[in-house]
């Protein structure tokens, strides 16, 4: 049975006096694709970026590898192995998706080397020397993934990373996705798009007023059972 590789605990966070997450508790193993499905304002986006220290304040457990990372700064929550793709991409309009690439430091091996990457996202290579931002809303997604693949992260958070993007678009990222997991990457995915989302996953928190109500196996992940536990 694999390790578990992230264990989060009553984890509470807060955006100035706004209290957003009460009480996470859920945990992913080593090599899973783990889901984070809910509402907007379910508190799916802060849990991510909770994790990775970018919240005012925080209280409760994040164990990563079975170490403590609450009093962690992001860099180094960053440098122990967790990379964190956001939904706004973070791509640095003056710098051109070459640079951007390269931009993150490499914290282990393992990640994927440059040709690897020009073989999962050639268009990047035909755009290499353009400004990140001038890229299309596909583009700067498959840009904001490979520069976080090059890391040697073992575990890798996304944020709604088909949010707005042409079917097939999304259709190459699940290819990705799923080549990831054969690799042995672990991934935590907060996700809208329900067939996305049972098509790439082991398992499905649902969230919940910033707590995770129920733990749903992919295996009994109907879109109606999901549709049903969202209200939707």
């Amino acid at each position: 049975m694999a390790e578990t590789l992230l264990h989060v605990k009553d984890l509470e966070a807060w955006y100035g006096e706004s209290h957003i997450l009460h009480g996470m508790t859920f945990a992913v193993s080593e090599g899973e694709v783990v889901t984070l499905l809910g509402r907007n304002g379910a508190g799916k986006t802060t849990t991510l970026r909770a994790i990775m220290g970018l919240v005012g304040r925080r209280h409760g457990s994040v164990r990563f590898e079975g170490n403590e990372t609450i009093g962690f700064s992001p860099d180094k929550i960053g440098r122990a192995g967790i990379a964190y793709c956001p939904e706004e991409r973070g791509i640095f309009a003056s710098l051109s998706v070459a640079e951007n690439l390269v931009l993150p430091p490499i914290v282990r091996d393992g990640g994927l080397t440059v040709s690897e990457l020009r073989e999962l996202f050639p268009r990047l290579w035909e755009r290499a020397s353009s400004q990140g931002t001038k890229l299309s809303g596909g583009e700067q997604q498959m840009l904001a993934i490979a520069r976080i693949l090059r890391t040697g992260a073992p575990l890798l958070l996304l944020d709604e990373p088909t949010e707005g993007l042409a079917p097939v678009i999304v259709q190459h990222i699940g290819r990705i996705l799923a080549g990831l997991k054969e690799r042995g990457f672990t991934i935590l995915l907060v996700e809208q798009n329900f067939h996305f989302a049972a098509s790439v996953a082991d398992r499905h928190y649902v969230v919940e007023h910033g707590r995770v109500i129920d733990c749903i196996p992919n295996s009994e992940a109907s879109m109606a059972r999901l549709q049903s536990q969202l209200g939707v």
